[in-house]
């Protein structure tokens, strides 16, 4: 089934259910609080706070929607087999038309009779920050015969505002099967029943003052990436083998590695949607990304002009505002105004024995070479440290460059790039204690294969080959809480690299070292420590200063590779 018919068909089944066909918004949204649309919803905030009427404008009180989304919260892992900057959210919204029965069923069906496909399992909230377990859908669920129903936290089935306050509430989430034997999250059904004067970020901390509120009208917010969706319904391994990208990427030249091809497909992509809403490259805002993305593809050294044609193309069926000129003529200006600078640069990259993030930011400044591309050569580098010598140089306030969310959108803000904020460095040093406790549960033949730390949780993917049972996760969880407990001190230490691979140091995936480094010890340096790793820091001095260490989901993230995402009680 091709993408163009799962459109047709999530359409058409909707609007013969009484929902009204809203066509997608704009990327560049009307909302103040966000830099670009990143969810379906966006539109319709006004319809669940009351402030507009869904009778007046569309006829129902329900509608649905394919949804133009934009996020670059993950824009460092793009070119793996799942990351997107732009991609397509499908949706279908109640403003008091309906609610948790009726959502549920639709779901199912469209899933299991629309598409032929089967449900693996489905989430459901199980309580918080005053909100009682969603009993009410559990029973819904297994009602409709699914048994397989498990209960998740505030941090992956509450749904936070967008933006800086809007409707929220409890979630469930549909996990389907990919050709790998891999369960994926392809729908989010929000029940939006509070609202929340604050960020997602407020609202999961549990230290703000604001609370949640009642709404006076109860609604239905879902999202369904079109990307995983077709990735199910085509029985791929992966998004980029679906009829979405595989076209794409075979016209491109064989000397291009697949991860570059991925990335050039996706940024191109991405570049058509936002010049065709209007955007145009600028050191600010959603202009800035822009610039980012293209400046990429170009220093590649390679001509997207027919891969510009061929997307704007395929797509102006569904998406009739793509302009195929107005795309071009932007790409020739920019190209022209960078090439020669962007060529120059990776010149001088090539003469450079190495890179640190002071050099990365100078080659940014003087050639205007995009940190991406700096890194894809210089994999060692570190975006928070290469961010901070960019605050040095730029009035970011005065800027508004865009800040990547925590939460997954993109929110305007005023101060520096560089995230060394508290809970993040607790969260680093609780992903040292992890990584450990892994090892110790599980044998050191466990090793990281990724990671990503914000100031709400942590997520640590890792070497191992079958889902962690009950007990062992428990057992990690339990251990990292003791090793809290017991106050170990955190010590820094310049060292030899041979010394300290001899002292058994973990090294990050994918980093390259010189012949000195930098190791912090957990719980000691002679022989009795508890961790060991080659890092740059900060961390905390004591592992005192954490508070309740939770694990809020394990899930398979590749054949081989398992993913953990947690955090702190004082997050």
């Amino acid at each position: 089934m091709e993408s163009a018919e799962i459109r047709r068909r999530f359409l058409e089944f909707f609007r013969a259910r009484g929902h009204a066909i809203v066509p997608s918004s704009s990327l560049t949204p009307t909302d103040p609080s966000v830099l670009l649309t990143t969810a379906g919803m966006q539109q319709f905030k006004p319809y669940y706070t009351g402030q507009a009427d869904p009778m007046r404008d569309f006829g129902s009180k329900n509608t649905v929607s394919i949804q133009k989304s934009f996020r670059t919260s993950d824009i460092d892992e793009i070119g793996d087999d799942s990351h997107l900057t732009f991609f397509e959210m499908l949706g279908n919204f109640s403003f008091g038309g309906y609610f948790k029965q009726e959502a549920i069923k639709l779901a199912q069906e469209f899933i299991t009779q629309e598409l032929g496909l089967k449900i693996s399992y489905v989430t459901v909230f199980g309580g918080g920050a005053g909100v009682e377990p969603d009993e009410e859908s559990k029973k819904i669920w297994q009602t409709l015969g699914i048994q397989d129903v498990r209960a998740e936290g505030m941090a992956d089935v509450f749904w936070g505002p967008t933006g800086s306050a809007g409707p929220c509430g409890p979630t469930t989430e549909i996990y389907c099967r990919n050709a790998q034997g891999q369960d994926v999250e392809i729908w989010n059904i929000v029940f939006n029943q509070f609202f929340f004067a604050g960020t997602r970020e407020e609202l999961l901390s549990g230290t703000s003052d604001k609370k949640l509120e009642p709404l006076s009208t109860f609604g239905v917010d879902t999202g369904m990436g079109l990307e995983r969706l077709a990735m199910i319904a085509q029985k791929k391994a992966n998004i980029f083998e679906t009829d979405l990208f595989a076209k794409f990427i075979e016209i491109l030249p064989s000397e291009l590695s697949l991860k570059n091809k991925r990335i050039i497909v996706d940024h191109t992509r991405a570049v058509c949607f936002l010049i065709s809403d209007g955007v145009t490259p600028s050191n600010k805002g959603a202009g800035y990304v822009l610039r980012r993305l293209l400046r990429r593809v170009i220093a590649y050294n390679y001509d997207p002009v027919p891969l510009l044609v061929l997307i704007a193309g395929n797509y102006q069926t569904f998406y009739p505002e793509l302009n195929k000129q107005k795309i071009l003529a932007l790409f020739y200006d920019e190209k022209v105004k960078n090439s020669e600078a962007l060529r120059n640069g990776l010149k001088e990259m090539e003469k450079l024995v190495a890179i640190d993030n002071q050099t990365a930011f100078k080659l940014y400044e003087t050639y205007g070479l995009p940190f991406e591309v700096i890194k894809d050569r210089n994999p060692d580098l570190s975006r928070e440290e290469f961010e901070k010598e960019f605050a040095k140089h730029q009035e970011i306030s005065r800027a508004g460059l865009p800040r990547l969310s925590k939460a997954g959108s993109e929110q305007k803000f005023t101060g520096g790039l560089a995230d060394h904020e508290s809970a993040t460095i607790k969260l680093h040093t609780a992903h040292h204690l992890l990584l450990a406790s892994l090892q110790q549960v599980l044998g050191k033949q466990v090793k990281q294969r990724g990671s990503n730390i914000n100031q709400e949780r942590l997520r640590l993917d890792f070497s191992f080959d079958r889902k962690l049972t009950e007990e062992e996760k428990k057992k990690i969880e339990n251990l990292v809480n003791e090793k809290i407990k017991a106050d170990l001190s955190v010590i820094r230490k310049e060292m030899d690299k041979t010394e300290a691979e001899k002292l058994g140091a973990e090294m990050e995936f994918g980093q390259k070292y010189g012949e000195t480094v930098s190791v912090y010890f957990i719980g000691g340096e002679a022989g009795n420590f508890f961790s060991i790793e080659f890092c740059g820091g900060p961390h905390v001095t004591h592992t005192g200063e954490l508070n309740n260490f939770k694990i809020l989901k394990e899930e398979a993230v590749a054949q081989g590779v398992r993913r953990i995402k947690a955090r702190l009680g004082n997050n």
